[in-house]
């Protein structure tokens, strides 16, 4: 058994949730300010933990997830935003060579490959920079920008100028167009001379290499740049009128002979073994190499089936980073605090004296709830041993001191901010404050997921804004948000507002007087109604006043809307519980009377792909022979379908290969069209805008 068995929806959820905040904030110290909080490997563990949530239970995906973000939004910034021609993605990880395995065997099945069918992966050192798109037209560097959100970066032309790895011309024969991007980095020995100036000048010192070079690059002023020792390393290219080869590891020798560097390590991998070997070898060398590096990416050679095998939201599914491992230490257990979440939840954390974990500082760690503080047995003053690798990062692992003549630590049974009563219930482990809207934790953190950008997306209002509003009386509620262009003259007379920074809130503010209906019902935070539910209860129900009725009479034992509610993909017995559970309570249902008092959400509708099975289901049966099945269901995706696996009434259109048997003798019973595989390859090619193969 797995440990996401022992999760229930409501535990998958709320990690989720805090998950999607937690590595937002990082996102934003990383990319944005350049001043991260954790090292690479934290920050790894928590989107692989976020990734085997969302998984296992894929109908809690958040519109904030992670999984879709690349990067982080531009923020305010004296350099200009550049929108990429080209996304910049980011790339999966691994952390095992089991895992190496299976992205060789996911790319093998995806491309409907035999078994004996060789297939090469170039294989290179991952440098530990920031990353960087040069754009060439005609030779010429016109354009260089950092990563920002993957689709948006910042101007830092001048900058490079002064990066003697990156040349301003490019002799030979070149494309028309052709971007070529890499990493921004600096070596450790620079790094440290350069330090050691800044302290010496009584000037900013940086935590490390990667720090550096992006606070470098990042400068409003190209001459401070060019003082620091600054270099560049090419390990891919972007928008191209032509690409040079039709490989990876030729295209890339063709920007080695341009001028660029390139990775000394590049090589070319025929097989697993290969490749498991050149990760072994480069982490052996590791220490050796001058600069900072956290793993080896691979990358499939043929760029045909590189294009085939595409993307996924925000990574190709031709790559792969094998991240190397992390470290564990020894610490003492200082004290246990509890936090109180959006939903009520406490959760327990452990403040941890000081601990050095490969090179980054780590002093607090979750503890998650009641039975993991007991099954550990920890206590304040418990040695224990912290590892920054895993499921969840910082992790505590052992308790080194279980024998220790300590008392047991007392969970609460009230909570700490508003002294209500703190209860668990039956089935789960999560323990909750039950004082809701009253308990000052939550009506904050409610407020700040109400305008955060998965729900309402209000600009300007922001987690200080609301704590600082909130404690001057003025939000209360969500429907207080509405009713903040009466106070213009008293936010107008707080420190640091102004009439632009005003009238750009109030307006953000007043433009979601429409808002999407299933992002406010989402924002309203109901347990068990993530965004994907959401739009899945008002795919049919349409409106939020139906909505209402619904659950209510649901949650009075109308058999026949409890039966309409669950028969609704995505949606059970909990989400119906729980929609029943929120309109039962008075101080609920005045806060949503008073919030549609206020706005006037259009009737839910979705829009589909333009395409020939647009939100339709599809069924794919038999073999497929020109494509795999994976490739078949991405690009049934792709055009707006649904790809189901079992045919049922449910089912529009049935894809059969040779050798279908029962799917396709059900389909015809049913009277369900059908089509072969080729007829399905050239409505997708017609739907793609692209000539029939």
């Amino acid at each position: 058994m797995s440990e996401m068995d022992d999760l229930s929806e409501a535990e998958a959820a709320n990690e989720l949730m805090r998950l999607a905040r937690q590595i937002a904030h990082h996102n934003r110290l990383y990319h944005a300010e350049d001043a991260p909080e954790i090292s690479d490997q934290e920050y790894d563990a928590l989107t692989r933990r976020n990734e085997a949530l969302e998984k296992a239970f894929p109908h809690l995906v958040r519109t904030d997830s992670p999984s879709v973000a690349v990067g982080h939004d531009v923020v305010a910034s004296p350099l200009s935003k550049v929108p990429h021609e080209v996304r910049m993605m980011s790339l999966d990880n691994a952390f095992s060579d089991e895992e190496v395995l299976e992205f060789v065997a996911r790319v093998r099945r995806f491309l409907a490959l035999d078994e004996d069918e060789p297939i090469s992966f170039t294989a290179e050192d991952k440098i530990d920079g920031l990353s960087c798109s040069l754009r060439y037209e005609k030779g010429r560097l016109v354009m260089a920008a950092t990563r920002g959100d993957g689709q948006v970066g910042e101007n830092v032309t001048a900058n490079v100028a002064s990066i003697a790895d990156i040349p301003q011309q490019i002799e030979g024969d070149v494309p028309d167009v052709f971007e070529v991007r890499g990493e921004v980095y600096m070596e450790t020995a620079a790094f440290a001379a350069m330090n050691e100036a800044q302290q010496a000048a009584g000037e900013k010192i940086f935590a490390n290499p990667r720090n550096a070079a992006a606070g470098s690059l990042r400068q409003k002023d190209a001459a401070v740049t060019a003082k620091r020792p600054l270099r560049f390393w090419a390990h891919g290219w972007g928008a191209a009128s032509e690409v040079p080869a039709a490989t990876q590891y030729a295209t890339m020798q063709a920007i080695r002979d341009w001028g660029f560097p390139v990775s000394p390590d590049l090589t070319l991998c025929s097989g697993t073994q290969e490749m498991l070997e050149a990760f072994a070898g480069i982490g052996e060398r590791r220490a050796s190499l001058g600069y900072e590096i956290d793993g080896v990416v691979f990358k499939v050679d043929r760029l045909d089936w590189q294009e085939r095998l595409g993307f996924v939201a925000k990574a190709p599914r031709w790559a792969l980073a094998r991240k190397f491992p992390a470290e564990r230490a020894e610490t003492t257990l200082e004290a246990i605090d509890i936090q109180v979440g959006r939903t009520g939840k406490l959760t327990p954390v452990g403040r941890l004296a000081p601990v050095l974990v490969g090179g980054v500082t780590v002093t607090n760690v979750t503890l998650h709830n009641r039975d993991e503080i007991e099954r550990l047995g920890v206590r304040p003053g418990d040695r224990v041993q912290v590892q920054r690798a895993g499921d969840v990062i910082p992790q505590l692992v052992a308790n080194l001191s279980p024998d220790a003549d300590r008392r047991a630590f007392d969970f609460p049974d009230h909570c700490p901010e508003c002294g209500s009563e703190a209860v668990a219930e039956e089935g789960e482990v999560d323990v909750r404050c039950t004082g809701g809207l009253v308990c000052p934790a939550q009506r904050t953190e409610r407020l700040k997921h109400f305008v955060s950008r998965g729900a309402l997306d209000i600009d300007g209002l922001g987690e200080k804004t609301i704590d600082q509003f909130f404690a001057l009386g003025w939000l209360e509620s969500p429907a207080d948000i509405f009713r903040l262009k009466a106070r213009r003259a008293d936010i107008l007379a707080l420190e640091g507002w102004q009439d632009k920074s005003v009238d750009r809130l109030l307006t953000s503010v007043e433009e979601r007087r429409r808002p999407d209906a299933a992002r406010l019902l989402f924002g309203l935070g109901i347990r068990h109604v993530g965004i994907v539910t959401a739009r899945d209860l008002l795919r049919h129900l349409h409106t939020l006043p139906a909505l209402r009725e619904a659950a209510q009479k649901a949650q009075a034992g109308d058999e026949d809307a409890i039966a309409a509610l669950t028969a609704i993909d995505g949606v059970g017995p909990v989400v119906v519980k729980a929609l029943g559970d929120f309109f039962h309570e008075d101080h609920n249902v005045a806060v949503w009377d008073d919030l549609l008092d206020e706005l006037d959400p259009p009737r839910f509708e979705i829009t589909t792909l333009e395409s020939a099975v647009s939100g339709k289901t599809v069924v794919f049966t038999g073999k497929l022979e020109t494509i795999s099945r994976d490739e078949a269901k991405a690009q049934a995706e792709k055009l707006g379908a649904k790809a189901a696996g079992t045919v049922s009434a449910k089912t529009d259109l049935v894809v059969a290969g040779p050798g279908a048997g029962s799917k396709l003798k059900k389909a015809q019973e049913l009277g369900i069209a059908t089509m072969e595989e080729a007829e399905w390859v050239a409505m997708v090619a017609e739907a793609s805008g692209k000539p029939s193969p």
